[in-house]
């Protein structure tokens, strides 16, 4: 995913919690929905840092060391940039693009019809 084209704050701004709570009916299961979606998201993000990073990676000391970690320290600049994976999460719970369910609703809701 190219988190990068996401229109999402790169700050923390001051949030409506009924904008969160209104989806899920409560606040709690909400805030666990987007907590597992940023582990996903900060998951993936660090599995494509270290592919990028392994690209440099060279087995022995040489003199081109300096410039490969030049390569590596704009490759680190470029995700630090990034918004962090918490607030990706909420724009998209925000924009309605994560999936979510509840098994123990569904269980409750089988058993009262």
């Amino acid at each position: 995913m190219d988190f990068k084209r996401l229109k999402t704050d790169k700050v923390a701004v001051t949030r409506n919690l009924s904008e969160f709570e209104e989806p899920t009916g409560n606040i709690y299961e909400t805030i666990a929905i987007l907590a597992k979606r940023a582990n996903q998201i900060s998951k993936e993000l660090k599995d494509e840092l270290n592919r990028k990073i392994e690209e440099f990676s060279s087995t022995g000391d040489n003199l081109e060391e300096v410039f490969e970690n030049r390569e590596q320290i704009e490759i680190a600049k470029h995700y630090e940039k990034l918004p962090k994976p918490s607030l990706i999460a909420i724009q998209e719970f925000l924009e309605d693009e994560i999936y979510y369910r509840n098994p123990t609703k569904e269980a409750a809701n089988l058993k009262s019809n």
